[in-house]
């Protein structure tokens, strides 16, 4: 309808995966690399993960494009079959004649192992690429892992690409499916586009249907952007409806308002930006503001009540499961008996009085994290912690984060340890904690931070530490490369931190936390 309205050769952003518009953005051309990589190597499954929209299948066909005639590709879209319907779809993809009525695994599977012999034998490669992988079945991934046993003493008679959202990682760390995942050689995971990405993806998708003036204001851009997460589909969605708008009311620019009405409609309610009252900001601001207001009541109370230090609290969260917490106050106000509890989580026992515990920590290589934060941070960390709490005074009492038990935490004090939950915790709980972890270090020097100028025993350190985390082979490395930036990436957004490609202080911690369980965290003596 607006085609004629703007100029445009033709509907600018369809969602169809039209290679016309091919916009290959700097993760898609890496994601496009791993795969080539993974495919140039001796065999085994290369694994392609994104959220839904970010451009999976667009990477694979540029992938089939890249493809010469001495491959032969059998690409399966719809994966939900059973083991056999999926040999089947594979001999019907490689165009294996068999017998259709009365087939079993094993027939078709000595139809494949046959194929794939001749095509060796031609040297002709075989590929097989399936969409939408997330889908599969566990049995049906086995008997994938034995089609690809089919092999010679140099390298595997078919390589298999599996292509699918971000649950198909889940699936693959599942015990039984183990030596499938130490079979993957290359692993890629496709994060939405930049803000700067998305701007020059709307530019080009203009520029392929004859646009050359701006359609769309900054504002506009940057609101797209927000809404649709970087994801290109959604993108698509929302520039399209947004030009309708713009059409319909006669105007030859975009503006952050259409882009808004436009969301309305094409996104649906999920997708609309929340009122300022209702963000993490303004709820952290009258949390506190609500919790000032507690602890000031809270002293008053304190001063003319006389009330005994003995605090029993009732949790009213759940009225068939009341968590009932007895705390003697007065005999945990001693930090360094919570400090020596702490230390004897590392198997350091001590009999001294402890004045600094962060020098003394050191004395047994073991560094000192000063915690701020909630409790779903500090569950994440997955330390022993000891965390300062104020009673109804305003006094410190102490006490150790030592486990959790369901949603709620488990604290050892001077008597005993008790089962706690959030509603006790935000009584007496501001978030401040002591951590002590066993940093990783070399030449007796511990290391902060990780980053492209490291040390090469650094870097090997961080792959291995990845590596055993992603359940995959260990590569040798020369440099901090491409791959390993994106194998970081993936392990910080699945542990909630802010994905960058530095290992900043909290990744270290779990990546040194994950090592205490079984890697070195010396990378030297």
């Amino acid at each position: 309808m607006y085609t004629r309205y703007f100029g445009f050769d033709e509907i600018p952003f369809s969602i169809a995966p039209n290679p016309h518009f091919l916009y290959m953005s700097e993760r898609h051309k890496e994601a496009l690399a791993h795969l080539s990589y993974g495919l140039g190597e001796t065999g085994g499954f290369v694994l392609l993960t994104g959220e839904v929209g970010t451009g999976k299948t667009t990477v694979s066909r540029c992938l089939l494009e890249e493809l010469g005639d001495d491959t032969q590709v059998a690409f399966i879209l719809n994966p939900a079959l059973s083991a056999q319907e999926l040999l089947a779809t594979i001999c019907d993809e490689l165009k294996i004649r068999y017998r259709k009525t009365g087939a079993t695994l094993k027939t078709l599977t000595d139809k494949i192992g046959q194929k794939l012999l001749k095509n060796h034998e031609n040297n002709i490669n075989t590929v097989l690429i399936i969409d939408e992988a997330q889908h599969l079945q566990a049995e049906v991934l086995e008997q994938l892992r034995l089609l690809t046993n089919l092999e010679t003493n140099t390298k595997k008679l078919m390589q298999v690409i599996l292509i699918g959202q971000p649950e198909l990682q889940q699936l693959l760390q599942r015990q039984d499916l183990r030596q499938l995942a130490q079979r993957i050689t290359a692993r890629y995971h496709l994060l939405p586009l930049t803000k700067a990405e998305a701007s020059y993806y709307i530019e080009h998708r203009l520029r392929v249907v004859g646009c050359q003036k701006q359609i769309f204001t900054l504002s506009a851009i940057a609101t797209i952007h927000q809404l649709s997460k970087g994801i290109p589909r959604l993108i698509n969605l929302l520039c399209d409806r947004a030009l309708l708008g713009a059409y319909g009311q006669g105007k030859d620019l975009v503006d952050k308002k259409m882009v808004l009405a436009a969301s309305k409609e094409a996104l649906g309610v999920e997708y609309q930006p929340l009122p300022w009252w209702r963000t993490l900001t303004a709820q952290i601001v009258f949390s506190g503001l609500i919790l000032i207001s507690f602890l000031a009541i809270g002293l008053q109370l304190g001063k003319h009540s006389g009330k005994s230090q003995q605090t029993e609290f009732e949790s009213s969260a759940e009225s068939n499961n009341q968590v009932v917490v007895t705390v003697d106050q007065q005999n945990n106000q001693d930090f360094s008996a919570s400090i020596t509890r702490l230390f004897s989580n590392w198997r350091v026992i001590l009999d001294e009085e402890i004045e600094d515990p962060c020098a003394t920590a050191e004395l047994y290589l073991l560094s000192c994290h000063w915690f701020k934060g909630n409790v779903t941070a500090l569950k994440r960390l997955g330390y022993p912690a000891s965390m300062q709490f104020l009673d109804e005074t305003g006094h410190a009492f102490y006490g150790n984060f030592v486990g959790v038990s369901d949603e709620r935490i488990i604290i050892e004090f001077t008597d005993g340890q008790q089962v706690v939950d959030s509603q006790w915790l935000e009584s007496y709980w501001q978030g401040a904690a002591l951590v002590f972890w066993q940093a990783p270090h070399i030449k007796g020097k511990f290391i902060e931070e990780i980053t492209t100028e490291s040390e090469l025993p650094v870097i090997q350190w961080l792959e291995a530490q990845l590596a055993f985390w992603q359940n995959r082979p260990v590569r040798t490395l020369s440099r901090f490369d491409q791959l390993l930036v994106n194998q970081l990436q993936q392990f910080q957004q699945s542990r909630g931190i802010m994905v960058s490609s530095v290992v900043n202080l909290p990744t270290l911690m779990q990546l040194a936390n994950q090592a205490s369980k079984g890697m070195p965290v010396f990378i030297d003596n």
